[in-house]
């Protein structure tokens, strides 16, 4: 009896004991943690060298601003860069930015509201080649814009479209970005279908239930649609080059390249001012909506 109880208390104060020894295993080294914390700091001010490089630059001179001194402002700052670089084409900068503004609303609207339709489609109705048409538009994601930007082009050619914002706005109403789909088509899935048996039993169709029921609870999903598509937009510069020829429908990515000369001369000062403050949209964007992007990106495919 004295045997037993005394293997028994031995045990349980081994067991009582390994914690301890884990947690004493799990310590981490300060060494090591400071270690981990330099290594992630120099990757970050790598990342971010090219963004203080430009912003540095524009308040340089043409001369200074490939010298060896590269993040030194050296004397002082040339804050003449921001108003030549303003009125330095042949409409103020501020035209250029309204004009990106209304092709990135446009294609936000556009998505938004085709997307949101299509995923509810594939995502909850029922009806013939659903699958086929579903890996189909699946497909288009692995196929380049390169691809099909000519024929595109002929197209809008023919209906007078170019040199108008109508080639870059319309096709997102025709839900022409899959991935965007795809993501809503996730996040529906995850959404209880007795809801929508609830909704019909109150006398909802399908338009009802949409736009009743799962389109308020899709808040994650479109916003995460609307600030990936306005980033996208605005960043873009291939098919706005490609439609937008005329100076007054130039765009901003557009408008930034007009301030590189053919003959070789090129302002750079100008260029990197007005480059920074056509950051400055996305940067807000990306601030005021990173709760829902990071929402959305979270519980999308979530069950």
């Amino acid at each position: 009896m004295t045997t037993d109880t005394q293997t028994l208390v031995e045990h349980a104060s081994g067991i009582s004991g390994s914690p301890r020894r884990g947690r004493r295993t799990r310590r981490r080294h300060p060494f090591r943690i400071g270690a981990k914390h330099l290594i992630i700091i120099a990757i970050g001010i790598v990342m971010i060298y090219p963004l203080l490089w430009m912003l540095v630059s524009s308040l340089r001179t043409n001369d200074n601003i490939f010298s060896m001194a590269g993040l030194l402002i050296g004397g002082s700052p040339k804050f003449s860069n921001y108003a030549d670089g303003w009125n330095g084409l042949e409409f103020q900068f501020g035209h250029y930015l309204a004009n990106s503004a209304i092709i990135a609303i446009g294609c936000i609207l556009g998505n938004l509201i085709s997307c949101s339709m299509a995923a509810y489609a594939f995502a909850r109705l029922r009806f013939r080649l659903r699958r086929l048409m579903f890996a189909l538009m699946l497909m288009t994601i692995m196929l380049p814009i390169h691809v099909v930007i000519v024929p595109q082009y002929i197209i809008f050619s023919q209906l007078g479209w170019v040199n108008t914002f109508l080639p870059l706005i319309v096709p997102k109403f025709l839900a022409t970005d899959a991935f965007f789909v795809f993501l809503m088509v996730q996040f529906i899935r995850g959404i209880p279908r007795e809801l929508d048996e609830a909704a019909r039993l109150d006398g909802c169709g399908y338009f009802k239930t949409f736009f009743r029921v799962i389109l308020p609870l899709m808040v994650p999903a479109l916003a995460t649609t609307a600030i990936f598509t306005f980033i996208w937009t605005w960043n873009d510069f291939f098919s706005q080059l490609i439609y937008l020829t005329a100076p007054s429908t130039f765009s901003v990515s557009v408008a930034l390249r007009s301030f590189v000369d053919a003959s070789g001369v090129t302002s750079w000062g100008p260029l990197f001012a007005m480059s920074v403050v056509s950051l400055i949209p996305v940067f807000l964007v990306f601030l005021v909506g990173q709760r829902f992007l990071v929402k959305g990106i979270a519980t999308t495919g979530g069950k």
